[in-house]
């Protein structure tokens, strides 16, 4: 049997020290060193590089792991655990400068995220949390804001940037959240975001065209911070639904603004 927290022991090492890559590589970056993916999909070398430690981090850790990673490092899966892995999220804050973006890294185990990492690189905050444990920053315990009404909240967000099918009504969205809040922020790190929602500097968090190594990590903690995750319909397909939630107390009244709004595919 898998001891999670033998595993996280030994993985913490390796994520501060893929952290301290990207933190060196970002004082020399140039950005005609970027690739682009897509259209408005950015990638480095240092994504690529960063990938490659922490895929080789965890074959050593977990060698009866698969995994599910941004940039295809390895995407062999197996039965029953998977790692999922974004190395820089964030990567066009990296590439202009803007210092929000972090390492995603989670272990699944069947259906269910049992281990959660997201690495604020630039804040040197390592949030975390293994099943069954609560959830933690630098090994303070952390918990989703207590505030109860959408009226006191801050949201986080983020912008669409290559699929802008939806775009008409996530404006509308946009704009109720900005009558009915203290207001909206884009940070451009779903990780990051998720994060601080887990240790309650944001109330709540919604985006969607996501991907699962965007949002698994970051969810996982904010379900172990006391949070609740979900997709935009409400329900538990968010990991691989491209779709997200998650907040604390005022879960209900951000999704019924979405909702009243969101153009049902």
């Amino acid at each position: 049997m898998i001891v999670l927290q033998q595993v996280f022991d030994q993985l913490k090492a390796e994520v501060i020290q893929t952290g301290q890559f990207i933190r060196h590589e970002a004082h020399q970056f140039s950005a005609d060193l970027i690739e682009k993916k897509g259209f408005n999909d950015l990638v480095s070398y240092v994504d690529k590089q960063a990938e490659q430690q922490l895929v080789d981090g965890c074959q050593a850790i977990l060698p009866e792991a698969g995994f599910i990673t941004e940039e295809g490092t390895n995407s062999i899966r197996k039965e029953e655990y998977n790692w999922i892995i974004d190395p820089l999220d964030g990567t066009t804050n990296f590439s202009h400068g803007l210092p929000v973006y972090s390492i995603s890294l989670a272990l699944m185990r069947g259906t269910e995220i049992v281990l959660g990492i997201v690495y604020e690189i630039n804040r040197d905050e390592l949030f975390y949390a293994l099943e069954g444990q609560p959830a933690f920053c630098n090994d303070h315990e952390i918990k989703v804001s207590s505030i109860a009404n959408l009226s006191d909240s801050l949201l986080a967000t983020g912008f669409p940037y290559y699929d802008f099918d939806q775009m008409s009504c996530y404006l509308n969205i946009l704009n109720d959240f900005m009558q009915t809040t203290h207001g909206l922020r884009r940070l451009g790190s779903a990780a990051v975001d998720l994060a601080y929602v887990a240790c309650g500097r944001f109330e709540g968090f919604f985006e969607y065209n996501l991907n699962p190594w965007d949002v698994a990590a970051g969810a996982f903690i904010v379900q172990q911070a006391g949070g609740k995750v979900t997709d935009f319909k409400g329900t538990g397909d968010y990991i691989f639904g491209r779709e997200i939630v998650a907040s604390g107390l005022i879960h209900g009244e951000i999704l019924e603004t979405i909702q009243n709004r969101w153009n049902k595919k």
